[in-house]
Order: C-alpha cells, then structure tokens, then sequence
C-alpha cells in the first residue's frame, strides 16, 4: 500500500546515510520526494536512484544555515513537486572534542547547522501547512540530547533544543492539523559516525565497546531510522505530537 501516495516530501540532508535512506523509503511508499542537501552530486545520486526505480524525486541544492537558499529550496520544491505535505529535517553535522578543547567559531557552525538551519525550514515550510490546515514534521534529534555524549557537547545542546522547539511548535499548530514528533538515533553507522570514530583515537575499541552496551547488539544502520520517521509522518500518527523516539538499540531508554 502506497501511504504517502499523492504527498510532497522535504528532507533536508537527503543525500547522507539516513536521509538518503529515508527519502528511498518515501517514494517507495508513493511519495514525490525533494532531496535537499547542499552537496548537490549527493543529493542528485539519491533522486536518480528513486527514479530509476520508477518514484518520483527532485534533487534540490540547499544550504539551511542561509535562509535566501531554504527559500529557493522550498519554492523549488513545491513547484517541481506540489505543496508541501512531510517535512523531515535530518541534515546534521558535528565535531568531536571535549567542550574546553573547541573555538567559539565551532560553535557558531554548529548551532548553524543543527539548530538554526532547522528553524529556517520550519518558518519557510510552516505557513503553507497553516493555510493548508495540514502537514507532518518529523525532527531528527540526537539521544545525545536525550542522555548527554562525552565529546558532543555544544552538538547535544543543539539536539536538545530541537526537542525542546518541536514541542513548543507542536502545541503552537495543533489547531492548525500538523503534528510535530521527535526522532533520536543512537550511534547509526553513517559518515558523522565514522568522524567520531576517528575523533576517538581508537575506533574499533570505541565501535566494540558501544556494541558491547547496546541491548540489541549491533551498531544502527541508516535503514533501521525510516520506519520511526514514516510512521510519525503517516496517517496512523495523527493522533500524536510532540513525542520523542529513540531509535538506539535500547542503548537509551528514556521515557
């Protein structure tokens, strides 16, 4: 069954491991799909393998740390797509250091990226979902924002105040028919994980002792993320906003 049959879609870092990942299992499930990443070979591999598979999919260039190219990117989208239905912001970044041994220009490009670039999509995307009396937001946090991360500080900062704003958004546009909900990987085998192993020093010690505290045993992989963000993108999740999930492996179990 094609849930998402007839539904525009924004992701933001669409071209990365779980973007990528997530937009796939959009247009699988019927979706248009706008691919919004700012390395546009990324983004322009992943629309070309949804419609080679027969979806439909835009590959769109975006930086969301500058608000003139979100607005290009939202535009772009609904005119090569339709009105926007889903949106999903997952593009992220970060470095790993113990807080004292980072430079207040690191900060800057974190809070950018993982904090203010979510904000811009959310004040581009929202007033057409309000006019529309419906839409779906999907925010992909951190459980660093949930339980802390040794050597992410400023990033779980990041993390937990896209939790705490998509609560605060979620009861803002209830009335208005868009539901707001919270998605938190656990340590998930992308690129951003890969930069953490080597900011460790000893990456395979790092990698076995997570693995050792994972109840599931296994590091996340890219594809064990979009079944929580579609579901809380879906028709089945209308009855619920701002809510929180992990998806660690039961390496967090917050309630």
């Amino acid at each position: 069954m094609n849930a998402f049959e007839g539904k525009t879609v924004i992701v933001t870092g669409g071209g990365g491991g779980i973007g990528g990942a997530t937009c796939r299992r959009f247009a699988k499930a019927g979706a248009r799909v706008a691919v919004l990443d700012r390395n546009p070979e990324a983004a322009g591999t992943v629309a070309r393998e949804i419609q080679a598979a027969g979806g439909a999919a835009a590959a769109i260039t975006c930086d969301i740390t500058d608000r003139a190219s979100v607005d290009a990117a939202v535009a772009a989208a609904s005119g090569q797509l339709g009105p926007i239905d889903v949106l999903v912001n997952n593009a992220g970044w970060d470095i790993f250091k113990p807080f004292t041994k980072t430079e207040p220009s690191q900060w800057d490009r974190l809070i950018a990226i993982n904090l203010v670039g979510a904000l811009h999509m959310h004040h581009a995307v929202l007033p057409g979902m309000v006019e529309r009396r419906r839409g779906r937001i999907v925010n992909v946090s951190s459980d660093a924002a949930r339980v802390g991360s040794s050597g992410e500080a400023v990033y779980a900062a990041c993390k937990g105040g896209l939790v705490a704003f998509s609560k605060t958004i979620a009861r803002e546009h209830a009335r208005h028919g868009i539901t707001v909900n919270v998605v938190c990987p656990g340590p998930t085998d992308t690129a951003l994980f890969a930069d953490y192993k080597e900011g460790a020093g000893n990456p395979e010690k790092l990698v076995e002792a997570f693995t050792r505290s994972i109840p599931l045993g296994r590091i996340g992989q890219p594809d064990d993320l979009p079944g929580a963000i579609l579901f809380f993108a879906s028709d089945d999740a209308a009855y619920i906003t701002g809510q929180v999930l992990s998806v660690s492996g039961g390496l967090t179990m917050a309630g």
